[in-house]
């Protein structure tokens, strides 16, 4: 009886214990990355290193490696490889070598596109013919070949050619003289035009989404346009899902209409919080946005912000207006009490004006009114009349006139773009104003990624601006030029650089002068560290003597938005020391 007991246990531990694992070890010399990646991916043999194989299935994959290495290279150019190999085992395992010799690649010396002349002389089409016929004189690379044929066909499509067909795709490769030609040629067909545009799920009254279509029934087809739109329509706010097509299936006559899917977003969004910054210290953040006030696409916004150095109440209501260039007519108004490093002011600004889309730039065209009280060359915890302090009081009526325009492949985290803005504002000859004044300004940001995996970014920034004025005394603080902070010099505090006066106060100046280089690398997707260097100035006249700040920073792409955590420290600076911490929390531009 004990030895029939133990047969089924012997049995059982037999079948449990682990069994013989028979893998290949496959290594590819002789070549390099891209090719060498390309052959191991190419090989069946690859597929059994941690596969079981038996001795013979070894021998067998062993024997088609050869061939299966010589296809593999030859999207890349390569057609008369040569493979010898090795095949040992190792234990249980069985290890592969493969010995691969390249000779001269196969060149293109021929590149001949046949296209409707209709199509050809159009710039983007013109710009990815010419990305193919630059193949020529290239090692053939079927990757970059099927690229640059998808692109133009790609290219047709987007400016109208909705029939066109590829009729004739070769490469004839000449194994003798290590030479392909290649032979493309389309039937472009009618290019289309646009018809109606139908919105479906709108809130708003018929008509009212016009203003965002920026094409005409008519028009020639263009699918940068159609995302033109859906951009637009997606910055307007009014909706949570905007979806833009093209009716092609019920095109007719070389005319397709357009239908764009619409679902409104929340009508009234209530935020708020703490936030925290340098330049503003610790404070609460609360807004009430009213997305549409009615079915005319009226807007109202309302914040109150309550920070150590700053809080602000504002209200802001929008009227858009019919026509196809965005124009809207807006009145607000502000109430600010900011005090940093060198003044504090508690004004009020009433202000209305018209914006509008205007050759590709955002337009407004305005008059502010700004009253209040300020106080210039004050430091921190120091009584109003300290020595040196200057007080004024002002009433100033001013036009202003405004151009910006921006552009970015992502709004979350630009790798190309760029922001440009410039503005000018003018009393009219000092009527209903203390004084008369006018001013330029411009800013500039430009970005771009670099790297084989876009994981570091240049950016570049500057501002300037001039001011001219028959009494400086009577500029309250938000109209004289302050350099210094999170979006000026870093290293120094927020508008701590400018002119001083007598009594070695900084009261800020007639000219701006700033610029910046940075640059980021990224270690994973959201994570990163920084390198910067700032440099520029305050200044009256010509004694333009810029301050430099230098220092590193962290980076965190946060669920919230962009994260900037900088140390900035002043370079060969007697009046200013240490390291300074600069906190950013906002869109790149």
């Amino acid at each position: 009886m004990r030895r029939l007991c133990r047969r089924p246990s012997l049995l059982l531990l037999l079948l449990l214990a682990p069994q013989a694992h028979a893998g290949v070890q496959l290594a590819v010399d002789g070549i390099a990355d891209p090719l060498k990646a390309a052959a191991v991916a190419g090989v069946e043999l690859s597929q059994y290193a941690t596969r079981d194989v038996s001795a013979a299935q070894a021998r067998r994959l062993y024997e088609r490696a050869p061939g299966q290495v010589k296809s593999a290279l030859e999207p890349y150019g390569y057609y008369d490889a040569t493979v010898t190999g090795d095949l040992q085992q190792v234990g249980k395992d069985w290890r592969v070598t493969l010995h691969v010799q390249t000779s001269e690649p196969v060149k293109v010396t021929s590149v001949e596109v046949t296209l409707d002349q209709a199509a050809a002389t159009l710039p983007p089409v013109l710009h990815a013919k010419r990305a193919l016929e630059q193949l020529k004189g290239e090692p053939l690379d079927h990757g970059a070949y099927d690229a640059a044929r998808d692109a133009l066909s790609a290219q047709l499509t987007a400016t109208g050619f909705l029939d066109a067909r590829l009729l004739t795709h070769r490469v004839e490769v000449t194994r003798a003289d290590h030479s392909a030609a290649i032979k493309l040629a389309w039937q472009v067909g009618p290019r289309y035009r646009y018809g109606q545009v139908h919105f479906d799920g709108s809130q708003f009254r018929d008509g009212f989404l016009d203003r965002y279509v920026p094409f005409k029934s008519g028009d020639y087809f263009s699918q940068a346009q159609l995302l033109e739109l859906q951009q637009a329509l997606n910055g307007a706010d009014y909706f949570a899902v905007v979806n833009v097509q093209p009716d092609v299936d019920q095109a007719k006559r070389g005319v397709v209409d357009v239908s764009v899917q619409l679902a409104p977003a929340k009508r009234t969004v209530y935020t708020g919080g703490p936030f925290i910054g340098t330049d503003t210290g610790f404070g609460m953040r609360g807004a009430m946005e009213r997305r549409w006030v009615n079915r005319r696409g009226h807007k109202w916004k309302n914040e109150l912000v309550v920070a150590q150095k700053l809080k602000t109440l504002s209200t802001l209501y929008s009227i858009p207006m019919p026509g196809d260039n965005q124009r809207s007519y807006n009145v607000g108004a502000n109430f600010r009490d900011a005090n940093t490093a060198t003044s504090q002011s508690r004004t009020l600004e009433l202000v209305g004006n018209e914006t509008r889309q205007w050759h590709g730039w955002t337009r407004t065209l305005g008059v502010h009114v700004l009253s209040g009280t300020f106080t210039v060359g004050k430091r921190g915890g120091e009584p109003d009349n300290a020595p040196g302090v200057e007080h004024g009081h002002s009433t100033l009526v001013f036009g202003e006139a405004a151009l910006t325009r921006k552009q970015a492949d992502n709004i979350d985290f630009v790798h190309r773009g760029w922001l440009l803005s410039v503005a000018a504002r003018s009393t009219a000859g000092g009527l209903l104003s203390d004084t008369s004044f006018s001013e330029l300004t411009a800013d500039a940001k430009w970005i771009r990624a670099f790297g084989t995996r876009q994981r570091d970014r240049l950016i570049l920034r500057g501002s300037a601006g001039v001011t001219w004025t028959d009494d400086f005394a009577a500029l309250p603080p938000q109209l004289r030029f302050f350099a210094g902070g999170d979006r000026s010099v870093r290293g120094y505090g927020y508008q701590a650089i400018g002119p001083r006066n007598s009594a070695g106060r900084v009261i800020g100046g007639h000219h701006l002068l700033v610029a910046s280089a940075e640059v980021e690398h990224y270690f994973t997707r959201n994570w990163g560290m920084a390198a910067f260097v700032d440099a520029g100035n305050a200044f009256s006249g010509t004694d333009f003597r810029p301050k430099v700040g230098t220092g590193v920073g962290l980076r965190w792409r946060s669920p919230v938005g962009m994260i900037r955590v900088d140390l900035g420290t002043p370079i060969h600076d007697d009046r200013a020391h240490g390291i300074r911490l600069h906190l950013v929390i906002g869109p790149d531009l």
